[in-house]
């Protein structure tokens, strides 16, 4: 039973992820955190940053690892493919129908209006974050991370890996 509901709990991100990996972020968490209980969205949230922090697409990231540790090898293979597969089969069938269409008023409304639903659900789900890193950091740990990432990823133009790993590293020496 465990492997059918991984094979759900990223299935369901799979299809209704329009827009890649960070958009499936915040599906993938209502399933493993809201639906089956399987993380925390503090272990989630330390999760992701791993995953970040690693090379190639997040959301087959995630979906190895949580499948892996709700039913190993197995789990790992069904959830990657449960992740991958939607937009696999989609991209092949459909992708003649977009080439022919592309310039069609209906798919250009379609995308203007799941654009601004997958920026809310982003936004909701770093509120969570910040909600969380409140609880379990404390305010003034999380205000500088937030503020020197900002300033390091905005002004300074730090590569992302770098700020993550410095924040990986801020983390082990003040919060572990």
């Amino acid at each position: 039973m465990i492997l059918w509901d991984i094979f759900v709990a990223f299935f369901i991100p799979g299809i209704l992820g329009y827009g890649g990996g960070p958009a499936s972020i915040p599906l993938v968490e209502n399933e493993v955190v809201d639906r089956f209980g399987w993380m925390t969205v503090n272990d989630f949230s330390e999760m992701l940053a791993m995953a970040n922090a690693l090379p190639g697409p997040i959301a087959t990231k995630m979906a190895g690892f949580i499948g892996f540790n709700q039913g190993g090898i197995p789990g790992a293979i069904i959830g990657v493919l449960a992740i991958v597969g939607p937009s696999l089969i989609l991209m092949i069938t459909l992708l003649n129908v977009f080439v022919k269409f592309k310039d069609s008023p209906r798919v250009r409304r379609l995308t203007a209006l799941i654009l601004p639903t997958i920026a809310i659900l982003l936004g909701i789900m770093a509120f969570d974050f910040f909600h969380t890193a409140f609880d379990g950091s404390g305010i003034w740990h999380t205000l500088f991370l937030s503020i020197v990432s900002y300033i390091l990823l905005e002004k300074v133009k730090v590569h992302p890996a770098f700020v993550i790993l410095g924040a990986l590293g801020y983390g082990a020496l003040f919060l572990g």
